[in-house]
């Protein structure tokens, strides 16, 4: 887990505008995902400022502050500096009141603004600062984009998860993360996949070693991170145990207090695992739009022993 991220980082990232600022002011640390909205204290009320958040001044915000007289504005927006503000940021490509300068100057506080809407900037600020500050957990695992799936890999350690990686690459997919997943909880239902700075791009295949994935197959061949959608177990291929052939035994495992749906599949010679998983992807989204073979499967054998019954 980041336990900050600086203006600087925000600024490039989500394209903000610098309207006022120095480099001391732009090294501020954000360290609170949540945005404040300032209306309350516009009319001078306190006991609850936020004032460790960005604070994000609207439509509605800048025109209150305009029907004020221009000390009052001052005094109030003086009040909303405070040593550990990180920034304020006006929405709407707004004009900026002189005294919102004033006082950030005071304090050595930016004054930041953008040309999109107050709730589309609130949802970018707050999703890119909860995904940057959220704690994050390690996976053993190899992570891939298969036909816009997350699928995180996993298995015994020479099972074969990174050569089966490296052939859904050469088959037009994606590698996330090899190794190690780092995953955090994007909210409740959500788990995000990324790879450690150190691993990033690059994959560990046993004879050969490592290997720049980015370098060999292209941009096209990598991404920086993803949704975990399905959880692939890969297990050695055992005589005496049962296997589920229908489908219908669905599990899921726990990840970062997050569920996520796990096959398993049986490895043994002559079976090819790219292509299995390519169809589990296939699969598993056909079941999230209302399609599952399973059932139309059962529903069938279902009518067929009707009809012999009939028969009889």
């Amino acid at each position: 887990m980041a336990e900050f991220v600086t203006v600087s980082q925000m600024v490039q990232k989500l394209n903000l505008e610098i309207i006022s600022g120095s480099e001391t002011s732009l090294a501020r640390n954000v360290t609170i995902a949540d945005i404040s909205r300032p209306g309350l204290e516009l009319t001078g009320y306190f006991n609850y400022y936020s004032h460790d958040r960005i604070q994000l001044f609207g439509s509605k915000e800048i025109t209150f502050a305009q029907r004020m007289m221009p000390e009052e504005r001052l005094m109030v927006l003086r009040r909303m500096c405070t040593e550990d503000t990180p920034a304020f940021v006006v929405s709407r490509g707004l004009p900026v009141p002189d005294e919102m300068i004033e006082a950030c100057a005071e304090h050595d506080i930016p004054v930041l603004r953008s040309p999109i809407s107050s709730s589309r900037l609130l949802g970018e600020m707050s999703s890119y600062l909860s995904g940057f500050l959220a704690p994050r957990t390690s996976v053993h695992g190899v992570l891939v984009d298969v036909y816009g799936l997350g699928v995180l890999i996993q298995g015994d350690s020479g099972i074969g998860k990174s050569e089966t990686a490296l052939e859904l690459i050469k088959r037009g997919h994606r590698l996330i993360a090899d190794d190690r997943v780092d995953v955090y909880q994007q909210d409740e239902l959500t788990l995000v996949g990324e790879p450690p700075q150190i691993l990033q791009h690059l994959i560990e295949i046993r004879g050969i070693g490592i290997i720049d994935v980015m370098n060999l197959f292209g941009a096209s061949a990598v991404r920086g991170s993803m949704q975990v959608q399905l959880c692939v177990y890969l297990e050695a291929w055992a005589k005496d145990k049962k296997y589920d052939r229908l489908g219908s035994a669905d599990t899921a495992i726990q990840i970062a207090e997050v569920e996520v749906s796990q096959i398993k599949i049986p490895v043994k010679t002559g079976r090819n695992v790219a292509i299995i998983i390519e169809v589990a992807a296939m699969n598993f989204r056909a079941k999230a739009m209302g399609y599952d073979a399973t059932k139309t499967f059962e529903e069938r054998l279902t009518q067929l022993i009707a009809q012999n019954k009939d028969n009889d």
